[in-house]
């Protein structure tokens, strides 16, 4: 088992791009103003408390759309729901593109009916079949938790609450992540963006 876990962290896992893979743990947090209209809602800081990503979008939308800009404001990926399809599925694509040719990874629910936990299916762009999800999501913006695994059902990132001062005054929700080296880890936060937007649809 232990060559195994070995050969994981030499393995890259890369979704977005190679400059999103550190080849040693990253962590991060994430801050959520709590029911704000401002354009961005989520920031992505580093342990030194610097801007990594930031989210902009729309919050009043029919096709709800999200950029993750990085801390320079450049585009890096575009997510937003697909309607009319029954999994509340989402698409991710390069850039701030909706071209289906830029199409980097989609994201459904595993089931219909789910109550005490969101479990998804993580699918990239090139498993075109979706027979089998290339990661999975598991968790609960509820329980302010979840875990992100990879096709083998190896960990590759976790997110917990963070209870601090500023949370409770502020009314900002703040989540530490752990992203497991050479693992993308924009990748990793646009799943997790993703994860709190269809929990707020629920």
């Amino acid at each position: 088992m232990a060559g195994t876990s070995e050969a994981m962290a030499t393995e890259r896992l890369e979704v977005i791009g190679p400059q999103f893979c550190a080849p040693y743990a990253i962590d991060l947090s994430i801050v959520k103003q709590v029911m704000t209209l401002k354009d961005c809602s989520f920031q992505v800081l580093d342990v030194n408390e610097n801007v990594v990503f930031s989210i902009k979008g729309k919050v009043f939308s029919l096709r709800e759309r999200r950029v993750l800009v990085d801390g320079a404001g450049n585009p890096i990926v575009t997510f937003q729901q697909k309607l009319l399809t029954a999994h509340n599925r989402w698409q991710a694509f390069r850039g701030e593109s909706t071209d289906p040719k830029q199409l980097l990874f989609s994201v459904k629910k595993s089931g219909l009916l789910q109550f005490l936990k969101t479990k998804l299916d993580v699918f990239l762009a090139t498993n075109t079949k979706e027979e089998v999800s290339d990661f999975k999501i598991e968790g609960s913006w509820m329980e302010k938790s979840c875990v992100i695994y990879a096709s083998n059902s190896t960990e590759v990132a976790k997110m917990h609450k963070k209870r601090t001062a500023e949370s409770l005054l502020l009314g900002k929700d703040n989540f530490g992540v752990t992203v497991s080296a050479n693992v993308d880890f924009a990748f990793i936060v646009a799943l997790i963006v993703i994860l709190d937007e269809i929990n707020e649809d629920e």
